[in-house]
């Protein structure tokens, strides 16, 4: 069975979250089978592992429908896209697309990276399920991350095809020394954009109504935002860190009282797992794939009371409570790496490729 895996949509200097999937899951789907990179610029090879690769065209290129044609030359019985968007006219092999969240369909302001026209067109794509069914229709599976967004493509029949779990995971960051001493001050970490369905105002408003807290924004954030949140309530005690490495995110968790989150819509939730994996609690919006993801190790709040924050991490300094929640993120985190991702994936790929028919033609 030859494998290609679709990496065109890695970022450049710096993963997004659909980045950071594919060179998660790449690099160990290699570890279990020979793997086949696509990209589409040679500088995306520095942030995957050192596979072989072929270069094809951009997925925001006009050429993207018809990508297949070059993709056939490859010979592959199947090819995995972390994105729905692959090009699948006139292909030959196996084709998994993936889906990763609906986010867009109630918040359909697109990434601010994207040029005008590929702008213009997400809004459009996202004002009807149709575009969405006539692409997942076109592969012979659908993947997503999160059991949460499983039951939102069936609820909104956006597919005819199977789905599969292949959850999203954490890169490796520094782990301190295990169980966690509860730190000293008040450190909250957030990590995310600042759109805003990401809800970054009741964050900053509960900080405001404790005192004795800290709110660590580490993302990058224009002037404007900056400026915005800082207004929004100035007696609380925020710290821009306008983007971080690695090492210091890992550091900034490891020392935090928790991280916390306001989202009220996501596909998953990275930053849950890094913090737990580090033993840092969570305290996050009560949404269904924060319960998905967070389980019994997370403290929930009400994304529309800042109160509910407060009263949620005011509950962490109780008794023994934080201790109880680090030890239970730690146990909760280990449900999810890349290599079971990656075993899951290759499972699929192995049931699809024997399904009868041989390879696909002409789709």
């Amino acid at each position: 069975m030859k494998i290609v895996v679709d990496c065109r949509y890695t970022r450049i200097g710096h993963h997004d979250g659909i980045s950071r999937f594919t060179a998660g899951i790449v690099g160990e789907l290699a570890k279990l089978h020979p793997v086949t990179m696509l990209v589409s610029d040679h500088r995306q090879l520095e942030m995957l592992p050192p596979l072989p690769w072929q270069l094809v065209s951009s997925p925001t290129s006009a050429r993207e429908p018809f990508v297949a044609r070059q993709v056939r030359r490859l010979r592959p019985d199947v090819v995995f896209s972390p994105m729905q968007t692959m090009g699948s006219w006139g292909r030959d092999y196996r084709l998994l697309l993936t889906l990763h969240d609906l986010i867009y369909y109630e918040n359909r302001t697109p990434p601010r990276d994207l040029a005008a026209p590929i702008r213009l067109l997400w809004r459009l794509y996202h004002l009807a399920w149709w575009p969405q069914r006539v692409l997942l229709n076109r592969a012979d599976a659908v993947v997503t991350v999160s059991e949460t967004t499983a039951g939102l493509i069936r609820e909104h029949r956006l597919t005819k095809r199977p789905i599969t779990v292949v959850p999203n995971a954490a890169d490796d960051l520094a782990v301190p020394d295990l169980p966690r001493v509860r730190p000293e001050g008040h450190r909250l970490v957030y990590m995310g954009s600042y759109m805003p369905y990401k809800n970054v105002d009741t964050l900053v408003r509960a900080t405001a109504a404790l005192p004795d807290h800290e709110l660590h924004l580490l993302s990058r954030i224009s002037p404007a935002e900056r400026e915005r949140l800082t207004r929004l309530a100035p007696e609380a005690r925020l710290v821009f860190h306008d983007g971080v490495t690695d090492a210091a995110y890992g550091e900034l968790l490891a020392g935090a009282t928790a991280l916390v989150h306001a989202s009220k819509a996501e596909g998953f939730g990275i930053p849950l797992v890094e913090a737990m994996r580090l033993g840092t609690p969570v305290v996050v919006s009560d949404i269904p794939i924060f319960r998905e993801i967070g389980g019994d190790a997370a403290l929930f709040f009400d994304a529309d009371r800042p109160e509910t924050l407060v009263e949620a991490l005011r509950t962490l300094e109780t008794d023994d409570v934080w201790e109880r929640r680090s030890a239970a993120s730690v146990e909760v985190a280990a449900r999810y790496t890349w290599a079971r991702s990656a075993a899951a994936l290759l499972e699929l790929m192995q049931r699809v490729a024997a399904e009868p028919g041989g390879r696909r033609r002409g789709r």
